[in-house]
C-alpha cells in the first residue's frame, strides 16, 4: 500500500469527510504522478474502489476542477488584496508581508508540482490561476508603485511592458526558489524569509528606475 493509502484509516466517515479525504489524496497523487495519473491508480493507492471516487467526483475532469478549487482558489487569501492596497504603510513593508504569507502557499511541494505539470500538459489550471495573479498581484503592484512615486496610476497611463515584466520577474524568482527545492531537489541553504526580504528590497530600489523610465517613454 502506498503512503497515500496509509493516510486513509479504515473507519466510517461522513460523506463530506470522505470527499475531503479523496480530494486530499488526489492532490498528493497528482503531485507525485502528474495530472495524467489515472483514477484507477488513484483508487488503488487510496485503498478504495474506483466507483467510490465517482460517487463524489462524476469523472476525472470534475476531480481535476475540484483539485484546482482546493489547491489554488482555496488557498488564495482575499485579504491580500486589502493588504497590497493599504497605502497607510510603505509599499516595501506591504510587499514583504504579502510574499511572506503568499510563499507559505506556493512553497508547498504539491502546489508547485501540480502547477508546473498542468502547464506542461497545456491544461487550463495554471492559466486560470495566472489570470488571477496578473490582476490581483502584478497589476496591483505596478499601480501601487506608481502611486508611491507620485506617477500617473494605471487608469491614466496603462501598464508598460517594462513594468509588467519587471514585476513578473520578481514574482517568478520567489516561486523558483521552491522549484529548486521541491522539483530539482537542490539544496537551498539560506533562510527563505531572508531571501524574500532581499528580493523585495532589491526590487523596490531597482523598479523605481524602471517605472520612471517607462512612464517617460510612454508619454
Amino acid at each position: 500500500m502506498s503512503d497515500i493509502g496509509k493516510r486513509l484509516p479504515r473507519k466510517r466517515f461522513s460523506p463530506d469527510e470522505r470527499r475531503k479525504l479523496i480530494l486530499d489524496g488526489a492532490i498528493h497523487f497528482f503531485a507525485e504522478h502528474g495530472i495524467d495519473g489515472s483514477t484507477h491508480q488513484l483508487a488503488k493507492e487510496l485503498n478504495i474502489t474506483q466507483p467510490l471516487i465517482y460517487q463524489y467526483f462524476p469523472n476525472k475532469e470534475y476531480l481535476i476542477d475540484a483539485v484546482y478549487d482546493e489547491l489554488f482558489n482555496g488557498r488564495w487569501n482575499p485579504e491580500w488584496d486589502t493588504l497590497l492596497k493599504d497605502r497607510t504603510r510603505p509599499l516595501s513593508l506591504r510587499l514583504l508581508q504579502f510574499y511572506s504569507e503568499y510563499s507559505q502557499v506556493i512553497q508547498a511541494p504539491e502546489w508547485i508540482r501540480i502547477y508546473l505539470d498542468s502547464g506542461l500538459k497545456h491544461l487550463q489550471l495554471n492559466r486560470r490561476y495566472n489570470t488571477i495573479i496578473e490582476q490581483s498581484v502584478i497589476h496591483r503592484i505596478c499601480d501601487e508603485m506608481r502611486v508611491s512615486l507620485g506617477l500617473p496610476d494605471l487608469d491614466d497611463l496603462p501598464i508598460t511592458d517594462a513594468e509588467f515584466e519587471a514585476v513578473w520577474t520578481m514574482h517568478g524568482g520567489l516561486f523558483y526558489h521552491g522549484v529548486r527545492k521541491h522539483v530539482y531537489k537542490l539544496e537551498t541553504t539560506r533562510d527563505y524569509e531572508a531571501v524574500i526580504a532581499d528580493i523585495v528590497e532589491g526590487f523596490v530600489v531597482g523598479f523605481e528606475v524602471v517605472v520612471r523610465r517607462a512612464v517617460v517613454r510612454s508619454r
